[in-house]
């Protein structure tokens, strides 16, 4: 029997990735051979669906699961940004104990029925993979868990997970729980399980879960649920002896979750930056009462070096910030980004165009005027940001190392601004262009440009 493997490292709501490192994530299970790779739901249109057509560009033989929250908008957000998709799937996540139910979407057992029934029936129109996903199903009644797992498959939902958030259950008594909904959901739906890892007992109600009928586990490379390694391990040692199998690639596959770990602990590194309450030398939390000698110290330990002019302008805009909330090193590093090292263009934007989908390469046309000429550069990417910026250095002809690229909405709604935070290094020196726009690629694009224009200046 074949396990398989749905990942929500970058869904895990215990973490908070940039859009670079979440990339980087995907691809990471894209090269273990996970068989899903779950990303959260749509919350801000402008950043979120790039980020899902950016992961389908490189993304071909995992699917890319997307959540679609509870609402028909933010069904079709979904939809929208599975789009290209090579392997795309609708997740339709709802509470089913009582207590979730009204307390997160404050309906009662009838009318979540008609709302899974709708979800479902709506985004089977559009999309073949559906799943639904019973969250808190272990505290729901048994009755009305029934009726709503039959009602998402008559829907149309080909995979059903059930989702123990309460870990209250010894993996014996789960195993049983398991069973009771193997034998009455149909035959050519997917049983599917995750579990929260609170008593260290996931991968273990996993494995039972699978004994007594499901055939996919919901796992994270964080200890938030059922543990990646622990179960690839199992069965990679016991899968032989006990009848199961998967896809994942266990030559590979500590190398890779070291690398994913690495990426989780600077994270975690980077929030600690921002929320600590405290100076210490691995954080930068800065209010309107440091002095400027502490600003440029920080400013300093992200890697720049500027001049004294440049110093005072970065200083001066910080106050402007730190009088409405505390700067960490994002916020320090927009600061920069938008008024340090300011200087005549040597390049000018003149028009984009990127051609992306699941059935064609990524391609990026980029017209820039220089000196009062036009100049073009047409490249392949790996994605939409990554062909852009390829493009650009084809007319710059000069390949930059990109030390982050970061992406933030600065305003809210349909047609919120976008601000994008390029940072380059040229001769061991960091450079930072900042780019806004309705427009996310152009915002990108706009970022990139400028603090190339940054480094042409200073090297002329």
């Amino acid at each position: 029997m074949k396990i398989q493997i749905f990942d929500k490292t970058v869904s895990s709501k215990n973490q908070t990735f940039s859009f670079k490192e979440k990339l980087e994530i995907a691809r990471q299970l894209e090269k273990l051979c996970v068989d899903a790779i779950e990303l959260p739901a749509i919350e801000n249109p402008t950043t979120d669906i790039l980020l899902v057509k950016t992961v389908a560009s490189f993304v071909k033989n995992s699917v890319i699961s997307v959540g679609a929250g509870y609402t028909e908008e933010s069904l079709k957000n979904a939809l929208t940004s599975l789009a290209t998709a090579a392997h795309p799937r609708i997740r339709i996540e709802v509470p089913v104990s009582t207590v979730g139910m009204e307390y997160t979407c404050h309906k009662k057992a009838p009318k979540m029925l008609e709302t899974v029934a709708f979800l479902v029936e709506e985004a089977k129109k559009q999309c073949a993979d559906i799943e639904f996903c019973a969250v808190d199903a272990t505290r729901a009644e048994a009755d009305f868990l029934k009726d709503i797992i039959l009602t998402a498959c008559e829907k149309g939902a080909n995979i059903v997970t059930v989702c123990d958030n309460a870990a209250e259950m010894m993996p014996d008594d789960f195993g049983k729980f398991i069973k009771e909904i193997a034998d009455f959901i149909p035959e050519n739906v997917v049983l599917g399980v995750s579990a929260d890892n609170k008593n260290g007992l996931a991968a273990a109600c996993g494995i039972e879960a699978v004994k007594n009928g499901a055939e996919m586990l919901k796992t994270s490379v964080s200890n938030d649920e059922i543990s990646l390694e622990t179960v690839g391990n199992i069965i990679k040692n016991c899968g032989a002896k006990n009848g199961f199998e998967s896809e994942l690639k266990y030559t590979e596959m500590h190398r890779i979750l070291k690398q994913i770990g690495r990426i989780i602990a600077t994270a975690k590194d980077e929030r600690s930056v921002v929320t600590s309450a405290s100076h210490d030398e691995s954080g930068i939390n800065l209010d309107k009462n440091d002095s400027k000698e502490t600003v440029l110290t920080a400013v300093s330990q992200l890697g720049y070096d500027l001049t004294e002019e440049d110093g005072t302008k970065v200083y001066e805009e910080f106050l402007r910030v730190a009088g409405k909330k505390t700067v960490g090193a994002r916020e320090l590093d927009a600061v920069v980004a938008s008024v340090a090292l300011q200087v005549p263009p040597t390049y000018k934007l003149v028009s984009y165009v990127i051609n992306s989908g699941n059935i064609i390469s990524t391609t990026a046309q980029i017209t820039m005027e220089k000196d009062g000429k036009q100049l073009q550069g047409i490249c392949l990417g790996d994605g939409p940001v990554d062909a852009a910026f390829l493009a650009v250095e084809q007319i710059v002809g000069h390949h930059y190392e990109l030390d982050d690229f970061q992406i933030q909405s600065v305003t809210e709604g349909k047609q919120a601004l976008g601000s994008a935070v390029v940072k380059l290094r040229s001769g061991g020196k960091l450079y930072s262009g900042n780019g806004i726009s309705t427009d996310i690629l152009s915002a990108s694009v706009r970022a990139y440009i400028n603090a190339v224009n940054k480094i042409v200046y200073e090297e002329a």
